[in-house]
């Protein structure tokens, strides 16, 4: 609460600091948005070709209007939960987890995988907006790439044919994408990147890691004992979640229609 109180007391500051830090990193604010575009390329063939596939219509505009409510809905819900994170006793302080990824699941399921792209960008543009960043930018597109990585694979499988099998197994592959995409972008991206941005060594950044894991002892171990179980973790937490709820959730945002 005190992040929203101070930008609304000093959007300009915010904003001021956002720009400068946005110089400072071109370069991977660049890559950033070249790959964001690459997801949104991939999400919209995939909805488009199994809306033609499976002869879904065109929307009207009052079902547009409608989407894009609840796409505004799930998006301040995923901000909200973003906001509670709890870190985890074997990992690095600054792996926290939380369950931002709900809504943007629950979305992509309902909505499609474009509006699961949508809402996890909109979530972590509030968060910079309304908190800044510490980070250059980099946790904050590490926290969307990631998520992408497991929401849009999960929604591409359950909308080739609605059941809850496709769900479930939607689920898996996303978590499987997820947890291996998590660990190449940190070994050969993120990683270096967080480096760079706290002014570190890797080897500082593993030194972190094995603190809490004596199982950590390098970038490798680190990738196997810090990143991958953290992604597993917390995608499998969100994926028994949602099946838990989406029934209910999915009736309610369709207006109560089956």
């Amino acid at each position: 609460m005190d992040k929203i109180k101070k930008f609304f007391q000093a959007p300009g500051e915010v904003l001021g600091k956002l720009f400068d830090t946005a110089k400072d990193n071109i370069s991977f604010l660049l890559l950033s948005i070249a790959i964001v575009a690459v997801i949104l390329a991939v999400a919209f063939g995939a909805e488009a070709y199994f809306a033609k596939k499976n002869g879904t219509p065109r929307r009207n505009e009052k079902l547009r209007v409608r989407r894009m409510t609840q796409i505004a809905l799930l998006s301040a819900v995923a901000f909200v939960l973003n906001m509670f994170s709890v870190p985890l006793g074997f990992l690095p302080t600054f792996y926290k987890i939380d369950l931002s990824e709900l809504p943007v699941l629950v979305g992509a399921f309902t909505l499609g995988p474009v509006a699961g792209v949508v809402i996890e960008f909109i979530k972590i543009m509030l968060n910079v907006l309304i908190g800044g960043t510490t980070t250059a930018f980099v946790g904050e597109f590490a926290n969307f790439l990631i998520g992408c990585a497991f929401v849009v694979p999960a929604a591409i499988l359950y909308f080739a044919k609605k059941s809850k099998r496709n769900a479930v197994v939607g689920i898996v592959l996303g978590t499987v994408v997820c947890v291996a995409v998590g660990c190449f972008l940190n070994a050969f991206v993120l990683l270096p990147a967080y480096a760079k941005a706290f002014h570190m060594d890797i080897s500082g950044l593993v030194a972190m890691g094995a603190e809490k894991n004596g199982l950590i002892s390098g970038m490798f171990s680190f990738v196997v004992f810090a990143v991958a179980p953290f992604n597993l973790i917390k995608c499998s937490a969100v994926g028994l979640i949602t099946m838990l709820i989406y029934k209910r959730i999915s009736l309610l945002l369709k207006g109560g229609q089956l």
